[in-house]
């Protein structure tokens, strides 16, 4: 007999879920951003420019942001387990695949389209997973999984340098297939959890499972279209940062220092900004607008700073985005209902792919003005236009609503849609309030 669903564990094998989702964004994220150290061997072995080669990464990160929709369907049919221990596997054979490559394509097939592809199932099933497993410590685990992709990234840079000095790019990519099979334990880990608010059947129809329906919820397209700006200039940090501050005279060290700054700031800022989250001070969707709003802030001033100054305005981009990141997921189950999170996920991963239109846009205005402070003013303004967006989100904005905070957290059905005026009281109790509107 199934059990009776009763709610989110929050704690117990949640924890080892979250261990298992930041496990797999640092072997997607953090694999995926560290593989640019083996570009130069590719464009010497193969005789190419760089902009060629860097069509590799490119192409992984847009098969695995566009397709992690179809990683979500798979997952809502089949379960998060065996749809994110076969990404896994298409993961590790892409590496393989690509170790043996004697022209500049079977990398585009290899690691673009295979890896990617494997990628693109285990991202959003997993992250998924975690949310549903925590409520009140939700933003906490989320933000403790995408801990992952820094970890990974300060981890396996120099481990891929030292790779690629002793075996060559062909034999680090064969012990890259064999790291990134590890995706597969990670999937099993991923045990099935059922919940109030889940769906009673299966969705008959490809487009039901991809989740599709979910853009007829209002509050749900707010945060898609602010997520949408918002992705357009979220990326050109991570392409564009090093460059901007080698332009700012501030030497190699120096530009490693500001790279840094920032990626400790992000890493540090996800625990202390889930640990707020959780305590229902501030809503989630507020807390959306405030962190998006700082981080487009703290972009602009990275594109007016110079020297030591540029230096604090990027650890202060980086602590808005560390904190901004796990909140955009985090709000989903309160906006569509924690029985549709996974396919949410994989929507909001869709529409953050058309981030990958910024770093080239990013380099037509450095292009056209000579350095990267239109760059960086631009980004900043895009993710600025989505945090003015989220406004439009329930509860982004204060109310005058006066009402007892309640003791556990409400259910998770969906839509945050407004509380009609009700008085909350009871017999003898002289602390009940009534809850009112303007």
């Amino acid at each position: 007999m199934t059990p009776k669903p009763t709610g989110p564990p929050d704690g117990g094998w949640g924890w080892v879920v979250a261990a298992a989702g930041f496990a797999v964004n640092g072997l997607s994220y953090g694999v995926l951003r560290s593989l640019g150290l083996a570009f130069p061997d590719f464009a010497e072995y193969f005789d190419r420019n760089a902009q060629e080669t860097a069509w590799v990464s490119a192409l992984a990160l847009a098969v695995q942001q566009a397709a992690s929709p179809v990683g979500s369907a798979l997952s809502t049919r089949w379960g998060a387990r065996p749809v994110v221990m076969v990404g896994g596997v298409l993961t590790s054979l892409g590496f393989v695949f690509s170790a043996f490559a004697h022209s500049l394509l079977h990398l585009y097939l290899g690691l673009g389209v295979l890896a990617g592809s494997g990628w693109a199932l285990v991202f959003a099933p997993a992250l998924g997973t975690v949310s549903r497993y925590f409520s009140r410590r939700r933003v906490l685990a989320v933000g403790l999984a995408l801990m992952g992709n820094g970890a990974s990234s300060l981890l396996l840079a120099p481990a891929l340098q030292l790779l690629l000095d002793n075996f060559g790019w062909r034999g680090a990519l064969l012990l890259l297939g064999a790291v990134t099979l590890h995706l597969t334990p990670c999937g099993a880990l991923l045990r099935p959890l059922a919940l109030p608010g889940d769906p009673l059947a299966l969705p008959r129809s490809p487009l039901a499972a991809l989740g599709l329906g979910l853009f007829r919820r209002p509050a749900f397209l707010v945060l898609t279209l602010g997520t949408a700006l918002v992705g357009v200039g979220y990326f050109i940090p991570y392409v564009h940062l090093a460059p901007h501050a080698l332009d700012r005279g501030l030497g190699g060290y120096g530009a490693a220092l500001v790279v840094a700054a920032a990626a400790v700031g992000d890493i540090g800022a996800r625990l202390p900004c889930g640990w707020l989250a959780d305590q229902g001070w501030v809503p989630l969707p507020r807390l959306l607008t405030i962190f998006g709003a700082l981080t487009g802030l703290g972009l602009l001033a990275v594109g007016l700073s110079w020297g030591g100054p540029l230096l604090a305005a990027a650890g202060v981009y980086g602590l808005s985005a560390g904190s901004f990141a796990p909140l955009t997921f985090c709000v989903l189950p309160e906006l569509v209902g924690i029985g549709n999170v996974v396919q949410a996920t994989g929507l909001v991963m869709l529409l953050l792919s058309l981030g990958l239109l910024g770093p080239p846009l990013s380099g037509f205005l450095k292009d056209e003005t000579g350095d990267f402070t239109a760059s960086f003013l631009m980004c900043g303004s895009f993710v600025l236009s989505g945090s003015f967006i989220y406004l439009g989100l329930p509860k982004a904005l204060p109310s005058c609503r006066q009402a007892s905070r309640p003791g556990t957290p409400p259910p998770e059905m969906g839509e945050l849609l407004p509380v009609p005026q009700v008085a909350l009281l009871s017999p003898g109790d002289p602390h009940s309030t009534l809850d009112t509107t303007c």
